[in-house]
């Protein structure tokens, strides 16, 4: 087997780019609704007015987590590999795609390959246990390893992340690893903050480490922790393509190490043009760079054109990384935990 062939199998969750379930009328009155491919109009149930205070997104406590053992390929191994993902409480030990479960509206980054029916997995999202609260989601940056037969040797390196969307199982190849992801749900509310509680482990080296399809390398600069949101409004014209405008925007890099959890952390969404203010920098910048489904299903870029800050949204994307800067990068160690994910009207 050829080692790039091989290297599909990792390639995924490199990408900077992963309990009760909820009815419709719960995630209408979160102003939420799992993105469909049709996106050209907003369903009536997301006409609500925002409440005052926060709002905790459909399955923002973290607490319930679907857990899946997958059996590598005897090709990989053999072992049985755990992946989490944020859904109703359950397990399964097929090596199955995971599709969103039970209403919510998390995607990770930990992923299930199956080029040429070979069985590969890798996880770099944990369910962790944090006192007194339940769950937590730990977002770790590590070199994912495979050795083939114990003759081939591979690593890339794979950025845990957590997302609102969908990433399309299984993959089988290393090609546009954004494209196997749908980011974004329906959303048309225009909230002041986001906050959660978080705690990271900041490696803090200066140089961060390239490591996917070809010879690892060095990027300057360090590896940071970073939370995205992006209000989009978005459409559809006759071919396909989807386009947005940018309504609000909050990108926070995270540079330090904490001590401990720092609780009811609050970012504020800033809307419209901000590209003059002293705070804009290029990781705010419109970009096209991530993909959703379209109204026919097929996962295209979402382009972003122009800054809108009065519109009403009808999309939201949500990211949480525990490295910045695209795939395959990060520094080993690198680690982000989040808890209690809300929104602040």
């Amino acid at each position: 087997m050829k080692e790039k062939t091989i290297t599909a199998l990792l390639f995924l969750s490199a990408v900077t780019a992963q309990a009760i379930p909820y009815s419709p009328a719960v995630l209408a009155e979160a102003g939420m609704e799992y993105c469909t491919p049709q996106i050209s109009s907003i369903d009536e149930t997301m006409q609500t007015e925002a409440t005052e205070g926060d709002e905790l997104l459909p399955f923002g406590n973290l607490d319930q987590w679907y857990v899946r053992k997958i059996k590598e390929s005897a090709l990989m191994g053999g072992k049985t590999k755990t992946l989490y993902e944020i859904a109703p409480n359950g397990s399964t030990t097929q090596a199955q795609p995971y599709k969103n479960l039970g209403g919510s509206p998390w995607a990770t980054s930990n992923v299930l390959a199956k080029p040429a029916g070979i069985v590969k997995t890798n996880t770099s999202v944990y369910r962790e246990e944090r006192p007194g609260h339940g769950y937590c989601a730990k977002l770790y940056t590590h070199l994912e390893g495979c050795k083939v037969l114990g003759m081939v040797n591979i690593e890339v390196m794979a950025a845990g992340s957590i997302f609102l969307g969908e990433l399309v199982e299984p993959v089988n190849n290393a090609k546009n690893p954004y494209g196997k992801m749908s980011f974004g749900m329906k959303f048309s509310k225009r909230p002041k903050a986001i906050k959660f509680d978080y705690k990271t482990h900041i490696v803090g080296t200066p140089n961060r480490i390239k490591k996917g399809l070809g010879d690892r390398t060095t990027v300057k600069g360090m590896d940071l922790a970073e939370c995205v949101v992006f209000l989009q409004k978005r459409w559809e014209d006759e071919k396909g393509n989807l386009f947005a405008s940018r309504v609000g925007t909050m990108v926070k890099r995270f540079s330090k190490t904490t001590p401990d959890w720092v609780n009811n952390a609050s970012f504020s969404i800033n809307y419209g043009d901000i590209t003059h203010e002293s705070y804009y920098n290029s990781a705010m910048a419109l970009n096209s760079t991530r993909y959703a489904k379209n109204s026919k299903g097929k996962l295209v870029p979402v382009q972003e054109v122009k800054w809108e800050g009065n519109a009403t949204p009808t999309h939201i994307i949500l990211q949480f990384t525990s490295s910045h800067g695209g795939a395959y990068i990060g520094t080993e160690g690198n680690t982000l935990w989040v808890d209690n994910v809300r929104l602040t009207y």
